[in-house]
């Protein structure tokens, strides 16, 4: 009897280990995974034969999404993700990307900076255009925007994705005026008149002599012009030259006498 139980003991434990350790893992492919590929990006068209030569099923989730950076009915999410360890035969789950891009309402970017257009328009998915510069004292800030050419005014709809165009202030303004007369005034006094009438002084040059030309009226009434030699510190050349037509903000640039013996120059 002892025998017997020994045997009858011996033939269980054989077959447990022979039912756990071989025949469950061979009808379950115990050990045997593969890794699960990447399918963002993929057209829904191409899937079916992508994963089936993998050994993979899929099941696409009924509610879609929408991102620009892929075109439509393109894998959007996977879920598992790429990368993860799954058995032959798992099923992904996949959505897609809309055929039709949803509406969304058109932030507000004007009165701010371009820097800040751009990153507002990234957060709402859409794309900075066309930038055309125009006269506004507002240097960089956002003066308009549009979407296909018409002005699109803030919490308007429109498709995600879209392009949007900008006008941007170029800081110089509208206004056009006479250049000022700084000849024959000195350096103080010219930065002083360069400053008042919304300009900006430019670059100086120091030059050991200086001509200055004027109109002279003789005794008959006949005008004729005069050279006059300069004094130190007054200036006798100017560019843009007085009186032509200089936006506002524009910069101006000094030639001024000095008792130096090289030609220097200096940026203000």
């Amino acid at each position: 009897m002892l025998k017997h139980l020994i045997l009858i003991f011996t033939i269980f434990f054989i077959t447990i280990i022979f039912i756990f350790y071989v025949y469950f893992p061979y009808i379950t492919n115990h050990g045997e995974s593969i890794t699960i590929p990447d399918l963002i990006g993929l057209n829904y068209e191409e899937i079916d034969e992508f994963l089936s030569n993998r050994n993979l099923k899929y099941e696409v989730i009924p509610d879609s999404s929408f991102s620009s950076k892929f075109p439509p009915l393109s894998i959007l999410y996977q879920n598992p993700e790429k990368g993860t360890k799954a058995k032959e035969g798992r099923k992904i789950y996949l959505t897609l990307n809309s055929v039709k891009p949803p509406n969304i309402k058109m932030p507000k970017l004007i009165n701010g900076s371009v820097k800040n257009a751009q990153l507002v328009l990234k957060t709402y998915d859409l794309f900075l255009g066309k930038i055309n510069y125009v006269p506004d004292m507002a240097a960089n800030a956002v003066i308009q925007q549009y979407y296909k050419d018409n002005i699109v005014l803030s919490g308007s709809l429109i498709p995600k994705g879209s392009i949007i165009d900008l006008d941007i202030g170029n800081g110089l303004g509208n206004q056009i005026f006479e250049t000022p007369n700084l000849i024959g005034m000195d350096l103080e006094e010219a930065k002083f008149t360069i400053l008042g009438s919304g300009l900006s002084v430019g670059e100086i040059y120091y030059e050991k002599k200086g001509i200055i030309y004027s109109n002279y009226e003789n005794e008959n009434g006949d005008t004729s012009v005069k050279e006059i030699d300069a004094g130190l510190g007054i200036i006798f050349k100017q560019k843009p030259e007085f009186p032509k037509k200089i936006r506002i903000g524009k910069k101006i640039n000094l030639w001024v006498v000095s008792d130096t013996t090289s030609l220097n120059k200096q940026q203000n």
